[in-house]
């Protein structure tokens, strides 16, 4: 008898949620999944952190945090925000406060009202006695202001007292749990008690968003799996100290692609350490292929590209491939201006005759380049038809300009 494979569809039913608005943008609900980013200027210096906020915001990051931890940077903050206005840059403004965000609040009003949310920490807005009262008076400032609040649970600052009571609780049990359990069971506990606490002290329900970080993969979908089972808010998603390049990269998909899956997270944020040098806006781009690559959004088109083998005959694929991924997001910002769908198309750039033509004509655009042996012609395949061989020196001008025309013919003008 042969075996019967059985193929589930995707899932892709976003869990219920709350509606919170930070400024101009939704989250929660049925609304798209928003990608997050953070500056790592230092807030105080006003011209390094609008250039990198602008940066972030042009790259598609629909929220930009910033930190907030000294007077000098909670003066900052309306300058920042100024001067982003200025740029005709409106992207919504997170502060995040740790350990003093009560006094810099309550001393720097303006602070508070340029930013579009708050973000606190419950681990470390204040110890013993002094944790209620510093906690409640963030809450009652982000009243006054009219401000929603995520609360960010983190491993690596956990509220000592709350992991004291769940380890306590633990070790009465008949069968006491792992350590790893105990733990992931303190940052859930964490974050729901910090919102009902909020809850309680005045702050709507619907002014709310949960987070609980960890840098490990399984221990972050366990979470988040238990979160998203018992509350309502939204949650933001992200593996903190993700790592550089591709550990971070594959370790925050890895993590994020199954909780999306499952339905559950509101907001995603890729946290990558650059290279020297490099660019912060990598993390943007990373989260944003994250939702498009698994049909959740689409924010730029997508290139097809052939990995090589040995019948492929040169290098070239591989510089037209990066030549039009790059050609594709520089052009993004004036596209999408202009024309409705752009960031559905999708592109091939493929190298020899095995699947060259197939994967071509599953394009909307692509061009099949000759492999090994091959008679050195490139046919270009145009909605699944064959439109023109190219030949020469210019293939990938010629390319380029042929996607261009694309673009400019088949996706309709806006209307000014």
């Amino acid at each position: 008898m042969t075996a019967q494979l059985s193929v589930s569809a995707p899932l892709f039913t976003r869990r219920r949620t709350r509606l919170v608005r930070i400024g101009h943008v939704a989250v929660g609900s049925a609304t798209p999944v928003a990608v997050q980013s953070m500056t790592n200027t230092d807030t105080a210096d006003v011209a390094a952190t609008v250039a990198q906020a602008a940066e972030l915001a042009r790259a598609g990051s629909e929220l930009v945090r910033i930190t907030v931890n000294n007077e000098d940077a909670a003066r900052a903050v309306p300058h920042i925000r100024e001067r982003l206005a200025a740029q005709g840059v409106d992207v919504p403004l997170v502060g995040d406060f740790h350990y003093n965000g009560h006094t810099l609040l309550g001393k720097y009003p303006a602070c508070a009202e340029a930013l579009a949310k708050l973000r606190i920490n419950p681990g470390n807005v204040g110890a013993g006695a002094r944790r209620d009262a510093q906690f409640a008076s963030i809450i009652e400032l982000a009243m006054r202001h009219a401000k929603p609040v995520r609360i960010g649970v983190n491993w690596g600052s956990l509220d000592p007292s709350v992991l004291a009571r769940v380890l306590d609780e633990n070790a009465s049990r008949a069968t006491p749990l792992p350590v790893g359990a105990v733990m992931r069971e303190a940052l859930v506990a964490s974050a729901l008690e910090s919102a009902a606490q909020a809850e309680s002290i005045g702050l709507a329900a619907d002014r709310i968003v949960l987070s609980a970080k960890v840098s490990s993969v399984r221990d972050l979908i366990a979470v988040y799996r238990e979160l998203a089972r018992r509350c309502e808010y939204p949650l933001h998603l992200g593996l903190t100290e993700a790592g550089m390049g591709s550990k971070g990269i594959v370790a925050s998909t890895a993590a994020l692609a199954v909780l999306l899956e499952e339905g559950i997270g509101d907001t995603i944020r890729v946290s990558l350490t650059p290279e020297p040098g490099g660019s912060r806006a990598q993390e943007v781009v990373v989260a944003q292929e994250i939702l498009q690559t698994m049909g959740l959004r689409a924010f730029a088109p997508m290139v097809t590209a052939c990995p090589g083998c040995g019948r492929t005959g040169s290098t070239f694929f591989q510089a037209l491939a990066a030549h039009i991924q790059r050609h594709v997001r520089e052009r993004m910002p004036q596209w999408r201006e202009r024309y409705d769908g752009v960031e559905n198309m999708t592109l091939a750039v493929m190298g020899c005759v095995v699947n060259g033509p197939g994967e071509s004509r599953h394009a909307n655009i692509g061009i099949s380049l000759p492999g090994t042996g091959e008679a050195p012609a490139a046919p270009v395949f145009v909605d699944g038809r064959k439109t023109v061989t190219l030949r020469g020196d210019n293939i990938a001008a010629e390319f380029t300009a042929l996607v261009d025309d694309y673009v400019a013919s088949r996706y309709a003008r806006r209307s000014a």
